[in-house]
């Protein structure tokens, strides 16, 4: 994978805003919190696509592992990736690649509403695996039940979840032209 300049500062840019946004947070009595991380997330495939928007993901995660409080409620450190909610945050991977290779493949390059129903396909897609992934892993964590687990982590999150995909759909299309007009001058 080669990387330009401009790559490489998009994808710390997204990194960045991923790490500004995961650690706001509402604890439940779950112990799976409710955050902004995967707005973050999201917006960061449907920007940057599904290369760097996995990237720019994969960053925060290490970046918490090594010990930035930058997940949920401010927590960090490799204790969290193998918690109960871990499978969440390596969900994020997955869910950044969809919302930005669905969206990238067939609706970057569309306008008005099949644009914005493709975006929210990805996003839908990519949340499907996210709760799959998280929601399993927890189940393991846990020993719970799969009715428990999906009471417990996926029907509570799910209209916050339609609000985020909403707020991706009404920024992507703002902020699109603006990065397209980012350019890194040669040295």
């Amino acid at each position: 994978m080669k990387l330009t300049v401009k790559d490489l500062a998009m994808t710390a840019v997204m990194a960045a805003v991923i790490c500004v946004l995961s650690p706001v947070a509402v604890p439940l009595a779950t112990h799976v919190p409710i955050s902004l991380a995967t707005l973050a997330v999201m917006l960061s495939g449907a920007l940057l696509g599904s290369r760097l928007g996995t990237l720019a993901a994969a960053v925060y995660i290490i970046v918490g592992a090594l010990g930035m409080p930058v997940f949920a409620n401010y927590s960090s450190g490799i204790s969290v990736l193998f918690g109960m909610t871990d499978g969440y945050i390596f969900g994020y991977l997955p869910l950044a690649h969809l919302s930005g290779w669905i969206y990238e493949r067939f609706g970057r390059n569309r306008d008005g509403y099949h644009r914005t129903a493709v975006l929210m396909s990805g996003m839908l897609c990519g949340n499907a695996v996210l709760y799959t992934v998280g929601t399993i892993w927890f189940m393991l964590y846990t020993g719970m039940p799969l009715s428990g687990a999906l009471a417990a982590c996926v029907l509570p999150f799910l209209p916050g979840d339609f609000l985020k995909m909403c707020a991706v759909c009404v920024l992507v299309p703002r902020l699109e032209p603006a990065l397209r007009r980012i350019a890194v001058p040669a040295h």
